[in-house]
């Protein structure tokens, strides 16, 4: 459960109590996985990430995980033990509601296992918070993107904060596979995202507010995703 190790063939494994300075305090794995980064550095503060693992955050199944929807967006596998042994299980089925998750009696979260980045693939975590002593998203959204001759080969995204689970939009892949990594393609899949949220108004935000900052992160997301691609 302390295992953090980076192969460049195999990918990445981090075991479920590695805590988040770990993480991107390794060069190696902050070039390779730059989206990682980018969530594992904002949740809490320093004192927090001195102990905070990815383990932690996706086990505790909130709606607002930081950690969770790039992970998602980066193919990561949940791997879990229990007394009928070991089973793996797609991070985008691992939380089943609030607070809820596919764990079942006697098992237990060992690591998270990433596939190896791919040449011209890059990824993305952004949120938005309502001020800097509430850390909590209004909303988030983490994407990967692959490129291949100036088109979106294939991409991944899900959203922090808009349902009561951390959401997958598989029909933001489906409909950019093939299209052009422009504005108008960054276009579509923010209104598909706006569109599949499913948000609640509380005292973050209206329904209609988090709808809009899908839209906005899915898009500016993206568009990191791509840019870091294009340099990879």
């Amino acid at each position: 459960m302390n295992e953090l190790n980076y192969d460049a063939g195999s990918g990445l494994t981090i075991g479920a109590a590695v805590p988040c300075y770990k993480i991107y305090g390794d060069d190696a794995i902050a070039k390779a996985y730059p989206g990682l980064i980018d969530s594992a550095s904002l949740i809490g503060g320093t004192q927090i990430q001195g102990r905070a693992s990815l383990g932690g955050n996706l086990c505790n199944a909130a709606p607002s995980a930081d950690s969770v929807p790039v992970m998602i967006a980066l193919g990561g596998i949940a791997r879990i033990a229990g007394p009928n042994g070991e089973r793996e299980v797609p991070l985008e089925d691992f939380c089943v509601g609030v607070r809820q998750t596919v764990i079942q009696q006697g098992e237990i979260l060992t690591a998270i296992h990433f596939p190896a980045p791919v040449s011209n693939s890059g990824a993305n975590y952004m949120r938005f918070i309502p001020r800097n002593e509430m850390d909590i998203a209004v909303a988030g959204v983490g994407s990967s993107v692959v490129l291949e001759n100036g088109n979106i080969k294939s991409a991944k995204v899900a959203l922090s904060s808009v349902a009561p689970i951390p959401l997958y939009v598989k029909e933001i892949g489906e409909a950019l596979a093939g299209k052009p990594a422009n504005d108008d393609s960054l276009e579509q899949a923010g209104l598909l995202a706006k569109n599949a949220a499913k948000p609640i108004t509380d005292m973050r935000g209206t329904v209609e507010y988090r709808k809009h900052l899908c839209d906005v992160l899915t898009r500016r997301s993206l568009k990191i995703s791509i840019d870091r691609a294009k340099e990879a």
